[in-house]
């Protein structure tokens, strides 16, 4: 598949699974709607390479770092995105992921030493800008919600929702190290969801979190959807897309998503942004962009 068109794929899929994931929120805890999601799509990963005739097993060398971008990107960063968006909207969720873009270099200069230049750092302060606008008016009524007795749960959601970012920022460093052991997209996938799954697993069942199946239709399509659309297809564009361009330019999707989830927010949550909520959507977007802009290259006297 072309470049533009894998770039395309995973925008458009990421930019409605925000809201999808709002489908699985009330009748079935958290973590255990992440454990379904990225359970069924690690069978369907291993139909697809077992119909292709793969060899299923991997060495343990790539098997260790496939169990941390598991625990990274499909365990940890999901189990925060869905306790989120329990108190936060959609839309406000994905500007977040935005950050993504400050996030990745910061990772890749501690695990690789590569550089940071003054564009990333301006760019970053001009988002923590729009965050600040994004966030500030909810910020401050969950404050005094705390104040007055109140849980606050705003400010919860948040923390999870930066957590998650930073998380997905980890498991991006975390693929090239895979890529590396294995050049098997599908496998690593497959084998890397597998892990995640029964890692969070494990986590719901210490924590005593119920295990239920849920009864309503739209539980069932978000599922299928996550699954297989947000999931399989998207996470498979995206990891080829790294693999072609590297984790800084791919993270360019960041930019594109936060767009239609904010569009869809608007238009199935009834979310109504304010004028200095648009203020900080465009900062931070406008950032993001203007951080993974291409700089001119000099021309010779």
């Amino acid at each position: 598949m072309p470049t533009p068109l894998l770039f395309i794929v995973a925008s458009l899929i990421w930019g409605s699974t925000f809201w999808a994931i709002t489908l699985q929120l009330g009748e079935v805890a958290p973590a255990v709607s992440v454990v379904y999601r990225f359970g069924l799509a690690s069978l369907v990963l291993f139909a697809c390479c077992h119909w292709r005739g793969d060899r299923l097993r991997l060495p343990w060398a790539t098997q260790r770092w496939m169990m941390l971008q598991g625990f990274a990107t499909f365990g940890l960063s999901y189990v925060c995105t869905y306790g989120a968006e329990q108190y936060l909207v959609s839309a406000l969720v994905s500007v977040l992921y935005a950050l993504m873009v400050f996030w990745n270099p910061i990772c890749n200069r501690i695990a690789f030493g590569s550089g940071l230049n003054w564009r990333i750092w301006c760019a970053a302060g001009v988002a923590m800008g729009g965050v600040t606008l994004l966030f500030y008016r909810s910020i401050g009524a969950a404050w005094q919600e705390i104040l007055a007795g109140g849980n606050g749960h705003f400010l919860l959601g948040f923390a999870l929702a930066l957590a998650a970012t930073i998380s997905s920022s980890v498991g991006n460093v975390i693929v090239i190290k895979v890529r590396q052991q294995s050049s098997n997209v599908m496998l690593t996938m497959a084998w890397s969801m597998l892990w995640g799954s029964a890692m969070v697993a494990l986590w719901a069942l210490a924590s005593g979190q119920e295990w239920r199946l849920p009864g309503k239709p739209s539980y069932w399509m978000g599922l299928f959807y996550l699954a297989v659309f947000g999931s399989v297809i998207a996470f498979n564009a995206y990891f080829v897309l790294i693999d072609r361009i590297g984790s800084q330019k791919a993270v360019y999707v960041g930019v594109v998503t936060p767009v239609i989830s904010v569009l869809l927010s608007i238009r199935l949550e009834h979310y109504r942004p304010g004028l200095p909520e648009w203020a900080g959507m465009i900062l931070c977007l406008s950032s993001v962009a203007w951080a993974l802009r291409e700089p001119k290259p000099l021309t010779a006297s």
